[in-house]
């Protein structure tokens, strides 16, 4: 992947914060015709279904559903054994999203402090923002991404359009302990953490030049990175809108990971 390192060196990377519910372009490094060499482009973020025809249905239809994350385990085929939205983009425009580091929230108790509900445990968290990134990089790394050319029909136009890849964080050791919302909220329930599908250099390389059958594409898209070789800390709850959003900051009575 040196081609792709020399690519990056270029582009300037360290930008603020995006968060996805903006939905703005982000680099992805795409396959060209032929897979013998590949393009970096800023994409939109935000994997667009062929049932959407113009922005004014966007629109809509972003009060209800997202589309930046594709789930592992649903790429191909849906819980309900029809073909999953994703399928295209899984089979025939997969692609790596360039990455620096992430952000989560870690979710706590919270309990009542007046009235009746004082001291009672509340149907909302207290919530900590952790920076979460792969230890011995160059700057940056790659997550499993897959891209679909969206037709806005009405303005006749298209454009690329591209959702991350997530996979299970069951038992990995960081991630289960960060996206632990539903497991404070729900503790009796089943836990579904998730984490974005990040791809050592092997991996990334077969996902974006390889020629992997189905089964194949599912092992990678479900790939766990081991926890050992990733580190997060705690930053400001407003990180998004500080010069520097990776800042450590350090809050009392939070529990080590």
């Amino acid at each position: 992947m040196k081609a792709i390192q020399k690519e990056i060196q270029d582009l300037r990377l360290f930008r603020p914060v995006q968060i996805g519910f903006d939905f703005k372009d982000w680099p992805v490094a795409k396959a060209v015709p032929g897979k013998e060499d590949f393009d970096i482009k800023f994409v939109h973020w935000e994997y667009i279904p062929p049932t959407i025809f113009n922005v004014q249905q966007l629109q809509n239809a972003r009060k209800g559903l997202t589309w930046l994350n594709a789930r592992s385990e649903t790429l191909l085929v849906t819980e309900r054994g029809r073909p999953s939205m994703y399928r295209d983009g899984a089979l025939f425009g997969r692609c790596l999203v360039i990455s620096s580091y992430f952000f989560e929230r870690r979710h706590f108790p919270k309990y009542g402090k007046i009235g009746k509900f004082k001291g009672q445990l509340l149907k909302t968290t207290e919530n900590v923002p952790y920076c979460i990134t792969v230890k011995d990089t160059p700057g940056y790394y790659f997550m499993a991404g897959v891209v679909r050319e969206w037709e806005n029909v009405e303005r006749h136009q298209s454009a690329d359009t591209f959702a991350i890849v997530t996979t299970s964080a069951k038992n990995h050791g960081l991630m289960d302990k960060i996206h632990n919302r539903e497991l404070v909220l729900h503790p009796n329930d089943e836990h579904d953490p998730r984490m974005p599908t990040i791809l050592p250099e092997e991996l990334a390389y077969e996902w974006l030049f390889g020629d992997p059958d189905e089964k194949r594409i599912m092992e990678i898209a479900s790939y766990q990175f081991p926890a050992d070789k990733m580190t997060a800390w705690t930053v400001a709850k407003n990180f998004d809108k500080i010069e520097d959003p990776t800042k450590e900051v350090i809050y009392e009575n939070i529990p080590a990971l």
